[in-house]
């Protein structure tokens, strides 16, 4: 759910945003909140409170797109107990899904493309006039935006994401996105750095960028946009902040980009970079066997050329055709390279993937076992990793305040990604400190490893 400030004249009709899925479909609702606001809508506190319920929806794996269509059918309900005007569903699962979902769906007043994102207040405008059964959905999603002056920061702390391009060329056997998204479409490097410039303006102090494949960025450009020239353009802005880099590609991090990341001011030296599985048969079954080379040698590789870097990964479990043989190179691997943070998924058999009919199927419970196994295998190189930390300086992001006079401020190290990678609380902040400002501290306790670090420190 998204909690917004209202933005119009309180007799403008409001709209509550329930934003579900990526950072990548949050920047998607930001885009959509400035466009209604330019269109005179408020902005609602809570779906409760608001005239519209425009949910943009995921729908990447079964358990997003069930988590998508619960959000929509508590917007219709809400409706029949009279607590709105209409629903308004949008995103990727309207996308991927189109005409199924508008037959499903009667109670639904309108539907919206990833193309059409920009045409959400004009069609919202109309919902509050009584109309129904609105459809703006193409048939594949082409178009890159540019968002807009007003963009509306929905993060709630000093951190934004920016997004650098759209859709993806990559074709693992497992991903729908490039069904859902498209293919490839990078924006300008000058239109990147124009939208920073005004995030920093506005008090943020973290540019965490974002795309299907950031290390993609600009390779489908003719004007030579690449990777280490954005993060270039982007480390000569003026100010004290952090630019992180969230979704690459195992064998696209190296050389230029990792010489431009050690060499710059604000780059956080922390790179996510999904492997999905260790094996090269996994890999090469997935369509990834590109990166087969590049995972083998991947942590100590980053860490020999990027010292002191932080490193994430997620893997996938339960692939049709894996074994107990490849599980367990998988979690060799996992203790070996001691990533500072994973995430472990179960394979999810999506519609319209390569893998959809593979056969050699994976028993549900099965795959949840062996998510079990590696993440047991994670939770010692985190423990590890927790107690090597103490005593050691850090510099922390504050961002939420305490919340009771002798509480904690909640901030985050430039090893911890928003939302993704736990939190420090921070103790002993001088008076005077905002939200937003840097603060650098010793640390102190660990709790929670299992579940994403939240280490304590004294100022």
């Amino acid at each position: 759910m998204i909690r917004a400030r209202p933005s119009a004249p309180a007799s403008a009709p409001s709209v509550g945003l329930v934003s579900l899925g990526c950072a990548k479909n949050l920047v998607d609702t930001e885009h959509m909140a400035a466009v209604l606001r330019a269109q005179g809508l408020r902005l609602a506190p809570s779906p409760e409170a608001a005239d519209i319920v425009l949910i943009n929806t995921c729908g990447f794996i079964g358990d997003a797109k069930r988590e998508s269509m619960d959000a929509i059918r508590r917007a219709c309900a809400l409706k029949r107990a009279g607590g709105c005007r209409a629903v308004f569903v949008a995103g990727c699962l309207v996308q991927r899904y189109q005409r199924e979902l508008q037959a499903d769906l009667p109670e639904v007043d309108g539907f919206i493309g990833l193309d059409a994102i920009d045409r959400v207040g004009a069609l919202a405008r109309r919902l509050t006039g009584g109309a129904h059964g609105l459809y703006d959905v193409p048939a594949v999603a082409q178009r890159l935006f540019e968002p807009r002056a007003n963009r509306v920061a929905l993060t709630g702390a000093p951190f934004a994401y920016l997004k650098i391009a759209e859709g993806c060329d990559h074709r693992c056997g497992f991903c729908a996105i490039p069904a859902i998204r498209g293919a490839q479409r990078s924006r300008s490097i000058a239109s990147v750095v124009r939208e920073a410039r005004a995030l920093l303006r506005a008090g943020v102090r973290e540019l965490t960028l974002v795309s299907q494949d950031t290390t993609a960025y600009g390779r489908d450009r003719a004007d030579g946009a690449a990777l280490p020239a954005l993060v270039r353009a982007l480390d000569g802005l003026a100010g004290d902040f952090w630019i992180r880099l969230l979704y690459g590609y195992p064998s696209l991090a190296r050389g230029e980009l990792l010489e431009t990341l050690a060499a710059s001011r604000h780059a956080a030296r922390y790179l996510d970079l999904p492997i999905q599985h260790s094996h090269p048969d996994i890999l090469r079954a997935m369509g990834r066997a590109d990166s087969a080379r590049a995972v083998a040698q991947l942590a100590p590789r980053l860490r020999v050329a990027l010292p002191g870097v932080t490193l994430r990964t997620t893997c996938l479990v339960g692939y049709p055709g894996e074994t107990e043989a490849h599980i367990r190179h998988l979690i060799d691997y996992v203790r070996d390279s001691a990533f500072d943070h994973l995430g472990v998924f179960t394979f999810s058999r999506e519609d319209n993937t390569r893998a959809w009919s593979l056969p050699k199927s994976v028993p549900a419970a099965l795959a949840r076992e062996r998510r079990d196994r590696v993440l047991l295998a994670q939770s010692e190189v985190m423990r590890r990793k927790a107690a090597e930390r103490f005593g050691n300086s850090d510099r922390i992001l504050l961002e939420h305040p305490p919340r009771t006079p002798k509480g904690a401020w909640l901030g985050r190290a430039a090893g911890q990604a928003p939302e993704v990678d736990g939190a420090t609380r921070v103790r002993r902040v001088p008076a005077g400190m905002r939200a937003g400002d840097f603060v650098t501290v010793r640390y102190t306790d660990a709790v929670g490893v299992d579940r994403g670090a939240i280490a304590t420190g004294k100022q």
